[in-house]
């Protein structure tokens, strides 16, 4: 045997030898699936063993809890009717936001040396625009201040907002002839003090880029002036009449109960003059008046 022989001989063994020593490997092609609302989701999981030619693949979801979606050979719960698997790679079908979330892939090789082995895989589900609930005061005096919402809570991802007016666009740029702020994002519009010309109908526009954008049905703002009302006028003015009224009874009675420090000064000041205004009778005069009687 030539020398090149015995030195490709061991080689070949150690390589043999290594091979045959790999773990489980799971890998998989997307590690971060996004699919629309209604659709498919493929999330992909591949694998490659040792020994064991038929090991037990499992799908777990994380999220408050971890829980089973594929186990012992069946899919469990909702998945049940709607899901499948090619060999470890597992198809969603018709998938809500309820299915965004974590999963992982386990393949469990009892064969080999290293038996289990992971990959994990994140789903997130595009929503639509919906039609946002608008919320349009319906009268505002003119010189007050108003305030327009605007929300979807569904859109993922989170939707931006435009306003329209008499279905015009409103611009969201501070610009000097202005008087309303917008926020795209909060989805208001604010109004520091109306004027006549912002009475009109107004909708807004929920958009995502991820469906066509959605709108609320438009509704009227009104412009009012304002206006004194006599009857409440008169309504003020009697209540202020009965409210002296009643301040002259409690004070009155007051005094006279002597519960008043003013009246109760004054009847102190009575009292002394009377006491010093009084003389008593001469004695001689006393006396007769005894005699008299006697």
């Amino acid at each position: 045997m030539s020398t090149a022989h015995k030195l490709t001989l061991p080689a070949l063994l150690m390589l043999l030898y290594i091979s045959s020593s790999d773990p489980v490997t799971v890998t998989t092609s997307k590690a971060k699936v996004e699919v629309h609302e209604n659709t498919n989701a493929v999330l992909s999981c591949e694998f490659k063993t040792e020994k064991d030619t038929n090991p037990r693949v499992e799908w777990k979801k994380r999220s408050k809890d971890v829980s089973y979606v594929y186990f012992d050979g069946d899919f469990t719960g909702s998945f049940k009717s709607r899901a499948s698997i090619d060999g470890a790679t597992m198809t969603l079908r018709g998938v809500t936001q309820k299915d965004s979330g974590v999963y992982h892939c386990e393949v469990t090789a009892r064969h080999d040396k290293i038996k289990l082995g992971e990959v994990t895989v994140t789903l997130n589900v595009l929503v639509a625009p919906h039609a946002p609930s608008c919320e349009v005061p319906e009268t505002v005096m003119r010189g007050f201040s108003a305030e327009l919402r605007c929300k979807d809570k569904l859109s993922v991802p989170t939707a931006t907002y435009s306003w329209y007016k008499d279905n015009k666009p409103l611009h969201t740029s501070n610009l000097p002839e202005i008087n309303y702020t917008l926020d795209p994002k909060a989805g208001t519009l604010k109004f520091k003090a109306v004027s006549k010309s912002d009475e009109g109908q107004y909708r807004c526009e929920a958009s995502n880029g991820v469906g066509a954008p959605k709108s609320c049905a438009g509704q009227h703002m009104k412009i009012t002036e304002f206006e004194l009302n006599m009857t409440v006028v008169t309504a003020v003015e009697v209540g202020a009449s009965l409210l002296l009224l009643s301040c002259c009874v409690a004070i009155c009675l007051c005094c006279r109960r002597g519960g008043c420090c003013c009246c109760r000064k004054n009847q102190g000041e009575t009292q002394q003059r009377t006491k010093t205004s009084y003389n008593p009778p001469d004695p001689r005069c006393y006396k007769h008046t005894q005699s008299f009687v006697l």
